[in-house]
Parts: C-alpha cells; structure tokens; sequence
C-alpha cells in the first residue's frame, strides 16, 4: 500500500450521484477501496457481481441487503462481509436516510 492514507470527516478522493444515491470515494489503493454510501428512504441500489470480496457497516438508517437468495436487516454498527461475484445489492427500509461504509478489494467501484 505504501504510505498509510488518512482521510478526516469530509475528505474524499471522488464522489459519484445517481438520482436518490450518493457514493464518496474516501480511500483507493491498489487493491481494495472504501467507500460511504447514502441512499435515501424507499430507495434500491441496483444488484452489482464483479469480482473480489466486500465488507459493509452501517452508519445510520435500516438497510435490507441481499447477497444471493440470503436477505439480511442491518442497523448502525452492523457488520457484513461477502463475496462480491456473488449479485449483491441494498435497499433503504428506514423512514431516514441510510448511510453505510463500503470496503471492496479490488478497487473495481469508481
């Protein structure tokens, strides 16, 4: 990796907006990336299979995110890890914004 790498709140290397979803690219290395993701109420992200492995947390708000047929309820402090060839994908199920830290290796989201 090199130099360690430190972002403070507010700092990031890039952001990319879709209609009711944001995405801050907070670190990006050669070979994993950590992402925040905010998604607002009763929206879905689309179903995402590319290579590699991803670990999740929640910040804030109640996601629904399905990895294969498995559907799981996560809430702030929740942790999920999977594999990434596997479709994935999440949905706001709380009546406030949801946020939640994205970790992927290898870097292949923006």
């Amino acid at each position: 990796m090199g130099n360690p790498i430190l972002k403070r709140v507010g700092q990031y290397q890039a952001a990319r907006k879709m209609t009711d979803r944001f995405f801050r690219l907070k670190f990006k290395t050669e070979k994993m990336e950590g992402v925040v993701a905010t998604i607002e109420p009763g929206e879905t992200l689309e179903t995402y299979i590319h290579e590699g492995e991803e670990v999740h947390i929640v910040l804030e708000g109640r996601i629904e995110y399905v990895v294969g047929n498995e559907s799981f309820i996560l809430e702030p402090g929740d942790v999920l890890c999977h594999r990434s060839d596997v479709p994935h994908g999440a949905r706001n199920i709380g009546d406030v914004q949801a946020r939640y830290f994205t970790v992927g290796t290898p870097p292949t989201f923006i």
